[in-house]
């Protein structure tokens, strides 16, 4: 099967077709950072009006390379959670392609496809796994026992931790998006003396927050404001590592809760380096396996859309002739493959 994936939910514009029987994958990808950055973060209008401009040229120039629009199976967009103006753009530039093609179309759960996307390395992994699911928008710990099959374990109550990453970013006067310019101010130092909350670690359950651990950084900095260089870089470590601490022990509790021996990282967050590494001891530590994505599959991208879809068209869905799109919308409402 022959899929063309298209992503807008957010800040980047991600095209991809994806060919399922010879394994070849082709994408493109349109960052709208510096687009963002003057304003310290995502405007949803200019979001939106980036992709009018940028997602139908990147799709015809993708399937020049491709064979054509004529060798496509069907249309895959990211139908939710996201923006939803920039959802709107993706979803009907799909429509519009289905109709004109005669394809069939079917939107995609955007955090679905963030969960799938270890599934496109050469060694995947095999249901059923827990799923640490961390983004700007989402941090949260799911069973997954087949595909479609998805019992939320634990959420973040307040912000999500890619969230928390870029606020805390901003309070020590990183430029956007916060959270991998924390984490390289956090490289430049071996550790810190400063010691920062475990949120939520000392109580049962699976559940995060992360808005107090924000709210500690800030009185932080004003205590120790002036700060040198030094101080802001073992800032940003003390707090990167309260935070990937933090999830380290939630992901442990998930795999014991569960029983399952296999543990799935992906997001933006799922870039982190520290958080990679810790996540990889713990786990070696309990005989249990992990599965990150490819960095280039972390952010937003057109790939993960392309595979999911292809995973639900193969089998049979597809969507009546409407654009719609869903700007909240729960794992758990998924249908199971």
């Amino acid at each position: 099967m022959k899929v063309l994936g298209i992503e807008s939910s957010c800040d980047e514009t991600g095209i991809a077709v994806l060919d399922t029987q010879t394994g070849e994958l082709q994408q493109r990808l349109y960052s709208q950072i510096e687009r963002h950055r003057e304003f310290g973060g995502v405007v949803p209008e200019l979001a939106s009006r980036d992709h009018v401009a940028k997602a139908a040229p990147m799709v015809m120039e993708l399937l020049e390379h491709c064979g054509g629009a004529a060798s496509l199976d069907g249309i895959v967009y990211t139908r939710g959670p996201g923006l939803i103006g920039a959802l709107m753009v993706g979803a009907q530039l799909a429509r519009g392609l289905g109709w004109g093609l005669d394809k069939p179309v079917l939107g995609i759960h955007h955090m679905e496809g963030h969960l799938l996307a270890p599934m496109l390395s050469p060694n995947p992994p095999r249901f059923p796994f827990v799923a640490l699911l961390v983004s700007g928008g989402h941090t949260m710990l799911v069973d997954v026992r087949a595909l479609g099959d998805y019992r939320i374990l634990g959420e973040s109550l307040d912000d999500a931790v890619g969230e928390a990453f870029d606020k805390t970013a901003k309070l020590l006067g990183l430029p956007y998006p916060g959270g991998p310019e924390l984490a390289r101010l956090a490289a430049t130092v071996e550790g810190s003396e400063l010691v920062f909350p475990r949120p939520m670690v000392d109580r049962p359950g699976l559940d995060f927050s992360f808005s107090g651990l924000k709210t500690f950084a800030l009185n932080t900095i004003d205590r120790l404001s002036p700060m040198s260089g030094n101080d802001r870089a073992e800032v940003a470590f003390a707090f990167e590592r309260a935070v990937v601490e933090t999830l380290s022990i939630k992901c442990q509790r998930a795999l014991k809760q569960t029983g399952y021996q296999v543990l799935v990282v992906a997001g933006g967050v799922g870039a982190n380096l520290r958080l990679r590494q810790q996540l990889s001891v713990m786990c070696d530590k309990n005989r249990a396996e992990v599965y990150f994505p490819a960095m280039e599959y972390c952010t937003d991208n057109g790939a993960m859309i392309a595979y999911a879809g292809a995973v639900r068209m193969a089998a049979g869905q597809k969507d009546e002739g409407v654009a719609d799109v869903l700007p909240r919308w729960s794992l758990e409402s998924l249908t199971v493959v």
